[in-house]
């Protein structure tokens, strides 16, 4: 779990008595440091009517986060991007019980409110990145850690993601520190069915299950093309084609069906069904199909979107994004009809042959073509600036003859990300009602030089770059890292 901490406490090297009741105490500090349950905000109980939520907090691996008590902020006098396309300039941004309550200007304040004078400085919704694998492939990188792929099988669709979450992965607060409030653990690319992806509040936990994003559908990974030919290529029994991956994926999903229609003729009390056999990979197949699990699909090439966009036709269940698309801008028409989002890097290239017909303009011209585009990260560096990746893509358009401005881009990790993740109605967005995941930044937070100020999440303070007692910290930090041992991060 990661918190704010005054006094880091080297725990570490020689110890005697003294030094080891300290740390024992510091010990049952970070183990008792979860988040409050006092003050929860009513809608965070689980609504029955969506699909794939669970009401009961309970129930197995059922989200335990409920937010901390939040006092009124106002932010005064800022460039606020919404999220909605929309810039206004010398804003407020009022936030109470942990939720945006207005945005507008002149907004007056409840007498105990925080007031932040940001004239000069920019407000945003917290970034949301939908493409990650901290806590699954934590640092520091050692094998040990390396709990991403199940490379087992060519289809793993039984595997969760958040059961290999490490909340004490340094990362996550480094994350924090960039602005991200949410993401989104997927599963690794060496299956075809990778498995259960999760997503999280960039909150403090004991468990993963301390972090999850009440209500938020769980997603199902897939992957085309190369790295599944190159996992299983030399196996027996395994796709080495092509053509033999589109195989695996119909075999899987032929058995789903079948699965989810004698689920289905039980449950309505067919005379002489009995209840199948429980089935973990079948039962999150048919979670797709019943539209209660989201599939974000890992793909590079056009052509290869494009048949994946046909298994879902031939099966009856929706594509919500794919990742990586390189190639999206060659059928950004096609994913505009469809209503598929593409979640991009703003300028790799060419690292593998499949990447080779990437270019920069790919994001805005998904953008121009009317479809739901995202810049992610799938990486640990680029999580922590996501912000200047949505920079590059933004400059590319421009140069493209593009009339996009910051209003525009920002969506590309704020209100897009958040539809993809199944929580667009909830967060993403600086709106009433909305969750009050906001970003302070010192300048336009599409200039290299500006950096993340504050950070509330639910209307809670989180990390403050002005005040030490609001850098985050995990317990594996304490003593091990330089932020863990006192030292300041510039």
């Amino acid at each position: 779990m990661h918190h704010a901490s005054k006094r880091p406490m080297n725990c570490g090297g020689a110890v005697g008595r003294q030094h080891v009741r300290r740390c024992a105490r510091l010990a049952v500090t970070l183990l008792l440091a979860v988040p409050a349950l006092a003050g929860a905000a009513d809608w965070y109980v689980g609504d029955p009517s969506r699909p794939g939520v669970r009401s009961d907090a309970r129930a197995p691996y059922a989200s335990r986060y409920r937010p901390p008590a939040a006092a009124p902020v106002l932010i005064r006098d800022a460039t606020v991007l919404t999220g909605t396309g929309e810039r206004l300039d010398d804003a407020d941004v009022l936030l109470a019980r942990g939720k945006v309550v207005r945005v507008g200007t002149d907004l007056k304040a409840p007498q105990d409110a925080e007031i932040v004078e940001a004239a000069g400085r920019w407000v945003t919704p917290g970034l949301i990145d939908v493409h990650s694998h901290l806590g699954d492939y934590p640092a520091p990188a050692v094998e040990a850690h390396s709990d991403g792929n199940e490379s087992t099988s060519p289809v793993t669709a039984r595997v969760w993601a958040e059961h290999s979450v490490w909340p004490q992965d340094p990362q996550l607060p480094l994350a924090l520190m960039g602005g991200v409030t949410t993401l989104q653990v997927l599963p690794g690319s060496a299956n075809l069915i990778g498995g259960r992806g999760v997503t999280l509040k960039n909150v403090p936990g004991r468990s993963v299950m301390d972090m999850k994003f009440p209500g938020a559908p769980h997603s199902l990974k897939m992957a085309c093309g190369e790295n599944p030919k190159r996992v299983y290529g030399r196996r027996t029994a395994a796709p080495s084609t092509r053509m033999g991956n589109v195989a695996g994926y119909r075999e899987s999903w032929i058995r789903a069906r079948e699965y989810l229609e004698d689920l289905s003729a039980w449950e309505s009390g067919e005379p002489g069904m009995e209840a199948p056999v429980r089935d973990l990979e079948l039962e999150t197949l048919a979670g797709v199909l019943r539209g209660e699990i989201l599939v974000h699909n890992h793909c590079y090439r056009a052509d290869e979107m494009l048949v994946m966009l046909e298994i879902a036709r031939e099966f009856g269940y929706r594509i919500t994004a794919f990742h990586h698309a390189t190639e999206a801008y060659k059928i950004a028409d096609v994913l505009a009809e469809e209503g598929v989002c593409a979640a991009l890097w703003a300028d790799w290239w060419g690292f593998k042959l499949e990447a080779f017909d990437a270019i920069e303009e790919n994001v805005a011209l998904v953008e121009a073509a009317g479809a739901c585009a995202i810049v992610h990260s799938d990486s640990p560096r680029d999580i922590q600036r996501l912000n200047q990746e949505a920079a590059k893509a933004l400059m590319a358009a421009r140069r493209m003859g593009a009339t996009l401005d910051e209003a525009d881009a920002i969506r590309w990790l704020t209100a897009n990300a958040a539809e993809a993740l199944g929580v667009g109605d909830r967060t993403g967005r600086l709106a009433p009602g909305y969750m009050a995941d906001v970003v302070l930044w010192s300048g336009n937070p599409f200039s290299v030089y500006s950096t993340a100020q504050r950070v509330w999440i639910d209307g809670v303070l989180r990390y403050s770059a002005e005040d030490p007692a609001f850098r985050p910290l995990t317990d594996f930090d304490v003593g091990q890292t330089p932020a863990g041992r006192g030292e300041v991060l510039r």
